[in-house]
């Protein structure tokens, strides 16, 4: 008996793990429906910026180096998780880091790290000048968003950076390496599509740092949320895992607490059949 009560404890227990599981899983998937949603409106918004710095920058070439500056110092946000649960998420950022510093130019990286479960894979880098926490739902992307800004302004500050990369799982899980600063480099030799130049209340320069800003704001929020949603989906298929493993392990443990049933009553058959066959001898005493 102890044996299969020790057997229905450790399912019972299972059960209530697989229920946690299962919400968390269900949360993750509410997630990434209600993300849906932000990253069309955010992606919008984004093609707007860019088609408008476009129309600008073909009419205003000049306002942008005809030659490529030489980096003397990048930073890269590096956006991993604030929560687990999501298989090998941040080990495989931190993989694709390093690959690509090793391809890039010689130079000293500044890394901005978002995300605690990040935080404890940079533990002792001395290129990490800031850890920063991440958001857990998109309702908390904003406060994130200005927190990075913030610390990209104290390292342009400190240190005079003006290269500005991130690292961070796009939309469909890939990973992506996206320059946003400085901006709209591409841009430069473009025909213009109009036949008039865009009529400007700012002169050109102070209308390129207005721009670069918003574009900013605009450019990081849609990472945010494109690495909310890919965390989420490959939680949700963490955990849909998780689940039906723990499932194979109630069932087996069910398995095995029916046999040790079925040999509980065995035991209790022999003990009434001989039981009976003792009180059959005394009704019938020999001779």
């Amino acid at each position: 008996m102890t044996r299969r009560r020790k057997l229905e404890s450790q399912r019972h227990s299972l059960a209530e793990i697989r229920n946690i599981m299962n919400s968390m899983k269900t949360l993750a998937y509410l997630e990434t429906r209600k993300l849906a949603r932000f990253l069309d409106a955010q992606h919008v918004v984004v093609n707007s910026m860019e088609e408008a710095a476009m129309d600008f920058i073909a009419f205003h070439p000049q306002i942008l180096p005809e030659t490529k500056e030489i980096e003397t110092s990048a930073a890269y946000i590096v956006i991993g998780t604030e929560r687990g649960f999501c298989g090998d998420f941040n080990h495989a950022l931190l993989r694709r880091l390093e690959s690509v510093l090793e391809a890039g130019p010689a130079i000293d990286p500044i890394l901005i790290v978002v995300g605690r479960k990040l935080h404890a894979l940079v533990k002792g880098d001395a290129r990490v000048a800031a850890l920063i926490d991440g958001a857990g739902v998109v309702e908390e992307a904003t406060f994130l968003l200005q927190r990075v800004l913030d610390e990209l302004l104290a390292l342009q500050n400190r240190f005079g950076v003006q290269t500005v990369y991130c690292l961070y799982h796009g939309e469909e899980g890939a990973m992506v390496v996206r320059k946003l600063l400085p901006p709209f480099r591409r841009l430069r030799d473009k025909a213009p599509d109009l036949p008039h130049p865009p009529i400007l209340n700012l002169s050109p320069g102070d209308f390129l740092i207005s721009l670069t800003y918003h574009y900013l704001f605009a450019t990081l929020h849609e990472i945010l949320y494109a690495s909310l949603m890919a965390e989420n989906h490959q939680r949700v298929a963490h955990l849909e895992g998780a689940v039906r493993r723990l499932d194979d392990e109630a069932a087996d443990l069910s398995r095995r607490g029916n046999i040790l049933r079925q040999e509980e009553i065995i035991e209790e058959m022999e003990v009434i059949l001989l039981n009976q066959g003792i009180d059959h001898r005394k009704d019938f005493p020999a001779g």
